[in-house]
């Protein structure tokens, strides 16, 4: 039995999130515990940790910092138990050393890099970023196992401003293009993350969901 917690700190799509999770479950015959928890003991007992978000980067992390001891809690089970990791949206963003939206705002710091600003080279097109996209990817990774990819493959669901710049380019996944690569999938050893939704992102997103819940790093 795997024990999957989603974070509850007031930021993200949880009851959708939730949902994905466990559809995600049924269909990789994958049997699990799923907590939508804010209770540092249950995140401590996470076998699987998923930090989902919306919003501004600065905004997650004091909400984060608002919950006595979680970030304390949240790199206990991925820093020190190792125990697979997946951000979302914001949550993906949060794993970089550092937010400049507004402000220059600390993240985890387990992929190098900032979250900046989306700048197209189409200066007509519009920001946030919205909507369905293709993946290309740029690096191996279980977490895309048995989704197409490419400009023929299926879609992801993005809506964003900023996203990350990885300073190690074994650390990006995947990009998707907006007058330009934007980053949509980083990740090293146990954690990785998606700046698309999964929850909405239909057989792509249940398929990532699958692929994480059997991930073995």
């Amino acid at each position: 039995m795997n024990n999957v917690v989603i974070v509850d700190y007031g930021s993200g799509n949880l009851r959708s999130a939730a949902k994905a999770v466990e559809r995600a479950a049924t269909e990789a015959s994958v049997e699990i515990d799923l907590k939508v928890t804010a209770a540092i003991d249950r995140v401590l007992e996470a076998d699987r940790l998923i930090l989902p978000g919306v919003g501004a980067f600065a905004d997650c992390r004091r909400g984060l910092e608002t919950e006595p001891d979680m970030i304390e809690a949240i790199r206990s089970v991925v820093e020190e138990r190792a125990a697979p990791f997946l951000g979302i949206c914001v949550g993906m963003q949060l794993m970089a050393d550092r937010g400049l939206e507004y402000e220059i705002t600390p993240g985890f710091g387990w992929i190098h890099g900032d979250v900046t600003r989306i700048t197209p080279a189409d200066p007509t097109l519009k920001i946030p970023h919205m909507g369905w996209n293709t993946l290309d990817v740029t690096g191996q990774h279980p977490i895309l196992e048995g989704i197409p990819t490419g400009p023929e493959g299926w879609h992801a669901y993005f809506v964003h401003s900023y996203h990350m710049s990885p300073a190690d380019p074994d650390d990006l996944i995947a990009t998707t293009d907006y007058a330009g690569p934007i980053t949509a999938i980083v990740g090293r050893d146990n954690v990785v993350g998606t700046q698309f939704h999964p929850e909405k992102s239909e057989k792509l997103g249940i398929r990532l969901l699958s692929n994480f819940l059997r991930w073995d790093p």
